[in-house]
């Protein structure tokens, strides 16, 4: 790092869990966000602010003025935009170092697979259940880190998935894939705003703990946010031995 980042960052370098060393690693890492609506908006913020050198963000939606209310990367004369450029925009003025990708459709395939074999870490900052299953078998099969949000209502949750450990569970083992899970959009049932913030901003602090390699990771937790009375809940959870994802066979 040159004098002016040891300068930007410093408040990162005073930490002896972070240290300069540290903080290199977040210039040097890659992190794929895939959703730039309520979760990924302000954990691609922080991650930008944080010094992260390269930013993949995948959306292929617009922004609607529906969005403002909780979408903090987008901005009302942005609206009609693909979220993915308008967010390319805010993270630029957030941090000009930070490289940008922006990426107007939603991933899939060899093209999804592709980013998650060259990123460090993935956060899930989707709505929807296939896209949430498309990415981890992805971060299974590269053994790149995940870490998943969801948010609805007053209602929120997050925890890690990484594949780079042998017991670690994965997606599919906590929420496996064809069983009967309502799909709820916040479209319909409402999302308290802060609340967005709250969990996407946890993904950050979990995305940098990986890069870092610092603290311990929510891996085989679920942590859910009852926002109402503010309260939280620690679910433990382990691998799926027959899971078909990250299972033995």
């Amino acid at each position: 790092m040159n004098d002016e980042q040891l300068l930007r960052y410093s408040r990162h370098v005073l930490l002896d869990q972070i240290g300069i060393e540290g903080q290199e690693r977040i210039v040097k890492a890659h992190a794929l966000i895939i959703g730039a609506g309520g979760l990924g908006s302000p954990a691609a913020l922080y991650l930008a602010s944080a010094g992260v050198g390269r930013i993949t963000l995948a959306d292929g939606d617009t922004v609607d003025l529906t969005n403002l209310q909780r979408q903090i990367l987008h901005t009302q004369d942005r609206v009609g935009q693909p979220k993915a450029l308008s967010g390319q925009a805010a993270l630029g003025r957030i941090n000009s170092e930070v490289i940008v990708e922006a990426i107007t459709e939603r991933l899939s395939g060899e093209r999804l697979e592709a980013l998650v074999a060259s990123a460090d870490v993935v956060l899930d900052c989707c709505d929807n259940f296939a896209t949430r299953h498309a990415v981890n078998r992805a971060c299974v099969k590269h053994k790149t880190p995940l870490v998943s949000g969801a948010a609805i209502r007053f209602d929120g949750q997050l925890s890690v998935f990484d594949s780079r450990r042998a017991d670690a569970p994965c997606y599919h083992c906590l929420f496996p894939e064809g069983e009967d899970v309502e799909e709820v959009r916040c479209a319909v049932m409402g999302v308290f705003a802060p609340l967005t913030g709250i969990i996407g901003a946890m993904q950050a602090a979990e995305a940098l703990k990986l890069i870092v390699g610092t603290g311990e990771p929510v891996v085989g937790r679920l942590l859910l946010l009852d926002g109402l009375s503010m309260e939280w809940r620690s679910v433990k959870f382990g691998k799926d031995p027959k899971c078909p994802v990250c299972g033995a066979n």
